[in-house]
């Protein structure tokens, strides 16, 4: 979709903010530019709706030249959020966001109705705020309505510079998670420019790092933060890099453990029996569809009746696929030795339990696919006891 061929930005001072990039970015696809202040991120994203003209070198959009496209049209064809929003204070929200379908020609009507189901996807809901003004928001909801405005001409590209550097960091996760959810939704080609490697790596489907005007590492998020290219790479994404892979690295059915299942309706006796047999303290309760209901522990089977009369809710759970970051925190939240991994479906079938040795086990075995390019599974790990065999 976005292709930059050989591109530099040379200023007359004789300042090389870009040198010799070369670039593609798939349809669909959300890249990150990321890096220190100067570095150039700003200077390639503004190349691609021409607010800056490159030096030398050409860049694509959808196969065609930009510098055979008229700017202005070209800009209307573009998607553009920036940190401070820039929304027009004598305007409403609504007629904030309707602003490029009407430059576009749109009729009033169609413009309006399509500026209010963007309000509403990005969870403004139009009747509440769409007659308000600019002031009368807080600094997430008006972020919120420059990206809705971002969207309302439905363009095929979408260039964010910071766009979420301005809030504080509570209400920038959220806001993150939401685009997040609506990139889903929308399935645009994004280019998203941040100082911050954790927003880049949480955001991100491939990360770009740049040094000096140059780009030092093009991959992956696990993948820069797992086998950094370059030493300058290594330093940028920081020591705790194992920790931020934390939050790139899904919990698959392979890493889970096997524990004691009881049902709902078994008796208590047969309950206990099982978990004597076992050698366990505490096994996984399902209901008769083997959905997830809770736990119970040997304590409570020392009685008569149902599993039922006795099962403990279950808090610590998330669904496969959730980042072994979420994993780590529902553990610390809930004082949880370990959490049950349920489907992704709506019933709840449950697989298996995630423990802090297998999240460990996960995220060695994640690093290590990654810099030996092969899956998950075909890792094989080395443990404490093969290190200290004869």
């Amino acid at each position: 979709m976005i292709r930059f061929e050989h591109v530099t930005k040379r200023y007359p001072d004789g300042t090389t903010a870009v040198d010799d990039l070369s670039l593609e970015v798939g349809a669909g696809e959300l890249v990150t530019l990321v890096g220190p202040s100067g570095c150039g991120k700003t200077t390639t994203m503004k190349m691609v709706n021409r607010l800056i003209e490159p030096t030398e070198g050409r860049i694509f959009m959808d196969g065609d030249d930009i510098s055979t496209i008229d700017p202005v049209q070209l800009r209307r064809r573009i998607g553009y959020v920036i940190q401070q929003v820039g929304l027009f204070p004598h305007k409403t929200i609504l007629e904030n966001t309707a602003t490029v379908p009407h430059l576009l020609g749109w009729q009033r009507a169609k413009g309006r109705e399509r500026a209010a189901e963007l309000l509403d996807l990005v969870g403004l809901d139009p009747s509440v705020y769409g007659d308000r003004y600019p002031e009368q928001l807080s600094g997430g909801q008006r972020q919120r309505v420059g990206v809705a405005r971002a969207l309302a001409a439905d363009p095929p590209v979408l260039l964010m510079d910071e766009p979420f550097g301005a809030v504080d960091p509570v209400v920038r996760e959220h806001l993150q998670n939401e685009f997040l959810k609506l990139q889903a939704a929308v399935n645009k080609t994004v280019l998203f420019v941040t100082h911050d490697i954790e927003e880049a790596v949480r955001l991100g489907d491939r990360i770009a790092v740049y040094g000096q005007g140059t780009i030092e590492q093009f991959d992956a998020p696990a993948a820069v933060l797992g086998t950094p290219a370059t030493p300058y790479v290594a330093d940028f994404v920081g020591a705790d890099r194992g920790l931020k892979r934390l939050s790139v690295t899904p919990i698959e059915e392979g890493d889970l453990e096997q524990p004691p299942v009881v049902h709902l309706d078994d008796p208590l006796r047969a309950a206990a029996a099982k978990l004597s047999k076992e050698g366990a303290r505490w096994a996984v309760v399902l209901d008769a569809g083997d959905n997830l209901h809770g736990w119970i522990s040997t304590e409570q089977t020392a009685s008569s009746g149902t599993v039922r009369e006795h099962a403990r809710r279950m808090e610590a759970w998330l669904p496969v696929g959730a980042s072994l970051k979420q994993a780590f925190s529902t553990m610390l939240q809930h004082d949880a030795g370990w959490i049950a991994v349920i489907d992704k479906e709506e019933t709840g079938r449950f697989l298996g339990v995630l423990t802090p040795a297998r999240l460990h086990e996960a995220l060695r075995r994640s690093i290590d696919a990654d810099a030996h390019a092969i899956p998950r599974t075909e890792v094989e790990l080395e443990t404490v006891a093969q290190i200290a065999a004869p």
